[in-house]
């Protein structure tokens, strides 16, 4: 059985926009890490391994619907027509793999507290106010059915 397209073929007949919104990612982001994932799967299978079932760019397009929309492994796998163990193995290889690789990595903790760059920051105030409602037993509220009233 040879490697499936299954849903590479569909999303990359979008134009740049409608990939971005579909994927997470540009075009030019998703071939430079497909360029990584490449190079480190020829580094792991170099001398052999077992061909999967699935094309690099279907594993990657399966990683970032998990880290994008928050699917679970069980749905991905049932999109993909593979098992649960394969995809999260996938996602695993793949997260290693580019965080790894560096070049998608976020600055760290000291380059945040460098002073010579400057962050736009927005605060939101998102403290919780009490509910109003009206006391148990106080007159100011609805007033209910009472039993002597006819």
């Amino acid at each position: 059985m040879g490697v499936k397209h299954v849903k590479y073929e569909q999303v990359e007949q979008y134009r740049d926009g409608q990939f971005r919104r579909i994927t997470g990612v540009k075009k030019t982001t998703f071939e430079k890490m497909l360029e990584i994932l490449n190079e480190a799967h020829t580094e792991k299978h170099r001398r052999r391994g077992r061909n999967p079932k699935l094309c690099m760019e279907d594993r990657l397009l399966a990683a970032l619907e998990y880290w994008r929309e928050y699917r679970t492994y069980a749905h991905i796998a049932a999109s993909y027509g593979v098992s649960e163990s394969s995809i999260f193995k996938t996602i695993r290889w793949i997260e290693d793999v580019l965080i790894k690789d560096g070049t998608f990595s976020l600055p760290g903790k000291k380059a945040l507290l460098n002073r010579e760059n400057e962050y736009e920051t927005a605060q939101i105030d998102a403290t919780e106010s009490p509910v109003e409602r009206p006391k148990r037993g106080s007159e100011s509220g609805i007033r209910g059915r009472k039993r002597d009233t006819r």
